[in-house]
């Protein structure tokens, strides 16, 4: 039997979304007019991560895995009963029976991730962080949409707020933090946009198991609240966009605005 790959990126994936159902099937049109499932556009975005010793969509419907098989990914089956992403790459890694210095979790909604999004996890692991996740700085553009789906009482981004070492001290589905203005082109804006992919040690995975769910991540549906619940550190790496639009695909009314970015950019 060969070694354990090192590096290795899991697509957790349900069928099954309160806001958008079937949302891993759903079509995105790209630049040549062709439909790409959701899922398999986020596959694309794995595969152009260098350096990584293995992908695989980690789902538990037939259905997704049928799709994925279709375009070419392994997969692994996972229990119907894990509760959110990382509890799925959990499950993954102890059914592939293989112990990767580097677990990545691409989730399955992110297909815009850029490629340095998540080799710049994969360094700040391999240089000592147990859980690392990137940030991306809010343009005016973005923190005015975060905003106008708030209003329209949609759960839109979510937002990071860290501390002066980049430790994390709170991620939201709310803007945070507060600042009660909106902002002009060319300025600043305070605040950090939750980029939704992880990268952890295999023992930092089974520490996330060993405690179980918490208030704070049921509240705001957002799994990595369960590390800061239980005083286990959460790396923020802050990512620079260079150029690329980035937006995870939260609703129905993200279609267009990925489609948008996928056809301008060239994306088949």
């Amino acid at each position: 039997m060969g070694a354990d790959p090192q590096t290795v990126i899991l697509i957790p994936a349900r069928y099954g979304s309160s806001r958008f159902p079937g949302k891993p099937l759903a079509g995105l049109r790209g630049a040549t007019g062709e439909s790409r499932s959701l899922i398999e556009r986020s596959w694309q975005a794995a595969c152009a991560v260098p350096g990584v010793d293995a992908v695989y969509v980690a789902t538990d419907d037939a259905r997704i895995q049928d799709a994925a098989l279709g375009f070419g990914a392994q997969v692994v089956m996972t229990n119907p009963a894990c509760a959110n992403g990382t509890e799925r790459c959990a499950d993954a890694i102890a059914r592939l029976g293989i112990s990767p210095r580097v677990v990545v979790n691409l989730q399955g909604d992110a297909p815009l991730t850029p490629p340095w999004f998540v080799t710049a996890l994969i360094e700040a692991v391999a240089g000592g962080a147990q859980m690392a996740t990137p940030v991306l700085r809010l343009t005016p553009e973005t923190h005015a949409r975060f905003l106008d789906d708030r209003a329209a009482g949609r759960v839109g981004g979510t937002t990071a707020v860290m501390d002066a070492q980049g430790w994390a001290l709170y991620f939201s589905k709310e803007v945070l933090p507060f600042t009660g203005r909106r902002y002009g082109a060319g300025e600043q804006v305070p605040a950090f946009h939750h980029v939704g992919v992880y990268a952890y040690t295999p023992q930092a995975l089974a520490a996330y198991m060993a405690a179980g769910p918490c208030d704070l991540e049921i509240l705001e549906g957002l799994e990595q609240l369960r590390f800061l619940y239980n005083g286990m550190p959460v790396t923020c790496v802050e990512v620079e966009a260079r150029g690329r639009a980035f937006w995870e695909l939260n609703n129905p009314e993200d279609v267009p605005l990925i489609e948008t970015v996928l056809q301008g950019e060239g994306i088949a």
